[in-house]
Parts: structure tokens; C-alpha cells; sequence
């Protein structure tokens, strides 16, 4: 189990809980062995994980790789149909599989057009042209109201989000059009910033807001920080923007380090906006 969980970019600890149970029922999916399209609930899977990369590959944007068959791989398989001579119907069956696996020996494996989109799109900007979202995942709400205000302060906009459940706060991001998503989270141990990563994918933006908190965090006095990993937890899976989940702890050195501890998240968020990828 706990092997299958570092894999799988999941937090390690031995438990099936809702995350690594749906994560085993993904795995189970490999490409071709049911018709992928559009549907509610949005098939999710290995499969069409491998049809992102394929066709990502190839120059079709499904967007991130994340495993989720939602409507930016649908027009990227529209698209793709359209280029092989196929009806555009959305639908990945027998006659698409056969032009990908055709195709795929002209992919460029090495520049994924998913990977090279988002650093495209990420522009340097001050904090006051940012709209973020702050998000309370346990623990942290003391935290996440300093944050916020601290960004407003320097002009952002913020909304600031309590539920516990991840894809409730992915999808409320999402609607508001955020910039980024900063979720807040306290342990009792190390603390930990990550981003999303999958297999062939990797969030240009999310990586350099880790790699600029996981910076200004660690000049906290007592804060210990682990380097900044890449994961497939489902906040940083479903949001759409770059986003980063800060594990903070040990939590009796964060709670009375509030204020500076927020001051630090704002530096770095300020940092990142001015450059918002990695060179």
C-alpha cells in the first residue's frame, strides 16, 4: 500500500482511504478498454491519462494530464479526429486508437503541448492584478484569515475557503477564475509544500510557487520544511490554476508564528507573480 501511494502521489500512510481506493480503481484502466467521451460523473482513469499524454504529444491540448476526461480533452480529441479524417465526435473508440498508435512515432514525447501551454499563458504581474484563493484544508483557519489579509493589504484579491473536502474548494476556485490556490494544512510533524505532478506532466506554475514558499517558509524560526513534491492530491489535481498545498507544522510553533507565517506565504505569492515560472 504504501508503495502503491508514493507511485501514485498520494500521502503515504498505509490506509485505503477515498483517495487511494479511487486511485486503485484507476489504475485498473488502460487504454482501449472502454470508450471515452464526456459523461456525469467525468470518467476519470489510466486511460485517459494516456490519452492526454498522446495526445498532448502530438500537438492536441487536452490541457493538464490529469487523468479526468472533462471538455478541454474532448476538443483536443475533436480536434486531433478532425486532422486524422475521422467524424469529430468526441468519443475515443477502435478507429481513434488506431490513427493514435499510427501517429504516435511522430509525437514529440520531450515538448508536450500541455507542458509548454501553461508556461505560455503565465505571465509576470503585481499582487494587485492577482485574484487568489486561500484555503483552509484542517487546522488552519487562524492561519488562512492572516494570509488573506496580508494579501489584501497589497492589493490582491482574495476569497478564502473553510471546507475540508478538496474537490468542493478545487471547484469553487475554479468558478471564481483564480490565479492561484494557496491551500493551508496543519501537521503535527514536517511541513511539506506541494504541487501537482503526474506522469509526463509536470505544473510549470505550481512548482515555482512551491519552490518560492518552501524559500520564504523556512525563515520562520522553528519551521521545518521538507523540499517541495510534486503529487496528485485531489486539490492540486482538479484546480485549473497553479496551486500548492502547504502541510505547515509542527502546529504549536505555526499557530503563534501566525502572523509571520502569513507574511511569508505573501512574499513568496508577490515573488511568484513577478516571475511566475522557472527559468
Amino acid at each position: 500500500m504504501r508503495a502503491f501511494q508514493t507511485a501514485r502521489g498520494l500521502r503515504v500512510d498505509a490506509v485505503c482511504g477515498p483517495q487511494t481506493w479511487g486511485a486503485l480503481v484507476e489504475a485498473g484502466y488502460r487504454l482501449g478498454d472502454r470508450l471515452l467521451y464526456v459523461r456525469t460523473p467525468m470518467q476519470r482513469g489510466d486511460d485517459v491519462a494516456e490519452l492526454q499524454r498522446r495526445l498532448s504529444a502530438l500537438g492536441f491540448d487536452p490541457g493538464r494530464i490529469d487523468a479526468i476526461f472533462g471538455p478541454d480533452t474532448r476538443r483536443a480529441l475533436e480536434e486531433f479526429q478532425r486532422n486524422a479524417g475521422l467524424p469529430p465526435d468526441g468519443i475515443c473508440g477502435p478507429a481513434t486508437l488506431r490513427e493514435l498508435e499510427r501517429l504516435s512515432a511522430r509525437a514529440d514525447v520531450d515538448h508536450p503541448v500541455s507542458s509548454v501551454r501553461e508556461r505560455l499563458t503565465l505571465n509576470p504581474r503585481s499582487l494587485p492584478e492577482l485574484r487568489v484563493v486561500v484555503g483552509d484544508l484542517g487546522g488552519a483557519a487562524t492561519l488562512a484569515a492572516a494570509t488573506a489579509r496580508s494579501l489584501r493589504e497589497l492589493g490582491a484579491a482574495v476569497v478564502v475557503l473553510g471546507d475540508a473536502d478538496e474537490s468542493v474548494q478545487a471547484a469553487v476556485a475554479n468558478s471564481h477564475g483564480a490565479d492561484a490556490y494557496v491551500g493551508l494544512l496543519l501537521t503535527s510533524g514536517r511541513g511539506v509544500v506541494t504541487y501537482y505532478a503526474s506522469a509526463g506532466f509536470v505544473s510549470a506554475g505550481g512548482h515555482a510557487l512551491a519552490c518560492r514558499l518552501c524559500s520564504a517558509l523556512e525563515e520562520v524560526p522553528g519551521l521545518t520544511i521538507d523540499p517541495p513534491t510534486g503529487m496528485r492530491l485531489t486539490v492540486l489535481r482538479e484546480t485549473r490554476m497553479p496551486a500548492v498545498l502547504c502541510e505547515l507544522g509542527p502546529s504549536d510553533v505555526v499557530v503563534p508564528a501566525s502572523a509571520r507565517v502569513a507574511r511569508q506565504v505573501t512574499r513568496a505569492v508577490e515573488a511568484w507573480a513577478a516571475a511566475p515560472v522557472d527559468p
